[in-house]
């Protein structure tokens, strides 16, 4: 079933990646997923999506700067407090500076800051792709692949999707469309990078997966299964699994690269959250000061914003695992929008120049919005408590913030009536989490796939709602066109 919840995220993701190989060529912008979701529901969705963007990719740095102080703590003690995997106050200091170290990387002018990404990014390719070369060389046992066919079994195919970390393995496509706005052949490199992304990223996860189940000696497997199945020594399986096999030398690497990923990870998110902050600023969604760049390119306002707030996710949150499942369901449902931002633009302006034309999109639009919404409902009711929380505490914010705008009269028009649908949208998606499993933290009166079910129909009429509910056609088009022709913030 493992192989099956990567195949199935990377369905997924594909959908969504899809939707954005057409969405972001036409709006070649550095953080052009903000100005996406401007679009076609007026500015108090985009300022919504805006808040949901900037806290799905500023969290992400900081969550694997912990990861390389929980790897590193196996080899200098101290970072960690206690069997909750918290961060001690060595640690807590340890990880201020390294993303400080993130952060003053991306001071670098910007060719250097794509040449360190690459970097990193083909760090990330090689090793786990010379992992499935080891692990098939020094041990081959076809018999571990066995099929369970068990209700149980299908629902935590689908959970471990949003809560196990596997969407969240995928979301490297983004980086293309954060960093539009540096692309030299956007039309032509967009859609390359976001769909070749998570293809190559599925082949390298089924491949590790695959190899991991094949490498394992049944004699492992003979008392309490897979569940059951343990590593003594350090913390990481695959590099445990190569001591095992006779490829300690490759064990030695891998916890290397324990180090090594999720320090690049860091920095590439570092980047992209620091565009998503800018993008922001310009959208009047966050202070405009946070757009200002320096004579470099730099967006050097936004990455202290940045590193400010990913400063507080060092503070004692719950389990890693939880975290991830947190931004998976954060990130998703900000990704969710471009369906719609997509079949609005298709009927706005048919005929502009799309370098990437999906082919299907009336179909593959909704199924991307639908099973995002899954992915969502996968995470948990706990998760998306969390979040819609906070949403509502922001809105609540900028409300009373709008409201003395407007005492003084210098507030805008805010385009409830393009809007409004986020409500039922936001309640629905809680309300079927609600009623649903209890593994899902539920009340159990709707069974895993009904639930399914019913949200699938839930999520076409919110889709169909917000369709009928779009600015002006000549709206939308005099927003791209004028997006299009202004040039990035000066400093």
């Amino acid at each position: 079933m493992s192989l099956g919840s990567w195949a199935v995220g990377a369905v997924a993701i594909l959908l969504l990646a899809l939707v954005y190989a057409e969405l972001g060529p036409m709006i070649p912008r550095s953080g052009s997923i903000v100005h996406i979701s401007h679009l076609g529901n007026g500015p108090l969705l985009g300022r919504i999506w805006s808040w949901i963007l900037f806290f799905s990719y500023v969290s992400i740095a900081p969550v694997e700067v912990t990861a390389v102080l929980t790897y590193a703590n196996n080899y200098l003690p101290g970072f960690l407090a206690g069997e909750a995997g918290v961060l001690s106050d060595r640690g807590f200091v340890a990880a201020i500076l390294l993303l400080g170290v993130f952060v003053l990387l991306n001071f670098l002018v910007i060719r250097w800051v794509l040449l360190l990404n690459s970097a990193a990014t083909w760090w990330k390719l090689i090793i786990p792709a010379a992992t499935i070369f080891v692990l098939l060389s020094f041990s081959w046992h076809p018999e571990n692949l066995q099929l369970h066919h068990s209700q149980g079994d299908l629902e935590g195919m689908f959970t471990a999707v949003a809560s196990a970390g596997i969407i969240f393995s995928f979301f490297g496509f983004r980086q293309a469309i954060d960093l539009a706005g540096e692309s030299r052949n956007p039309g032509r490199s967009i859609p390359i990078a976001v769909i070749g992304s998570v293809l190559i990223g599925t082949m390298l996860y089924e491949g590790l997966q695959f190899a991991f189940l094949m490498a394992v000696n049944p004699a492992d497997l003979a008392h309490g299964g897979w569940s059951h199945l343990a590593f003594t020594g350090l913390t990481g399986p695959f590099a445990a699994l190569a001591a095992a096999v006779g490829a300690a030398w490759w064990g030695v690497i891998l916890y290397v690269d324990a180090l090594v990923s999720p320090a690049g990870t860091a920095f590439i998110y570092t980047t992209s959250s620091a565009r998503i902050t800018m993008a922001t600023g310009e959208m009047g969604s966050a202070p405009r000061w946070l757009a200002r760049i320096n004579g470099s390119g730099v967006p050097w306002i936004a990455l202290l914003a940045v590193y400010a707030v990913g400063a507080l996710f060092f503070f004692p949150f719950p389990s890693w695992q939880k975290l991830v499942g947190y931004i998976s369901s954060v990130t998703v449902l900000s990704y969710s929008l471009g369906p719609i931002v997509l079949l609005q633009l298709r009927r706005a302006m048919p005929d502009a120049v799309r370098p990437f034309r999906l082919r299907g999109a009336e179909m593959l639009a909704p199924a991307a919005f639908v099973v995002a919404n899954w992915i969502i409902f996968w995470a948990g009711l706990d998760t998306l408590s969390f979040t819609f929380v906070a949403l509502t505490i922001l809105m609540v914010v900028f409300l009373v913030y709008h409201y003395f705008l407007a005492k003084e009269g210098r507030a805008q028009s805010l385009g409830w009536r393009y809007a409004w649908w986020v409500l039922p949208y936001f309640a629905g998606l809680w309300i079927c989490s609600y009623l649903g499993p209890q593994n899902l933290g539920g009340r159990g009166l709707l069974p895993f796939f009904w639930d399914m079910a019913i949200l699938a129909v839930f999520s076409l009429v919110i889709l169909l709602v917000a369709l009928r509910t779009t600015v002006a056609d000549q709206v939308m088009r005099d927003y791209v066109e004028g997006l299009n022709a202004v040039p990035e913030t000066a400093p």
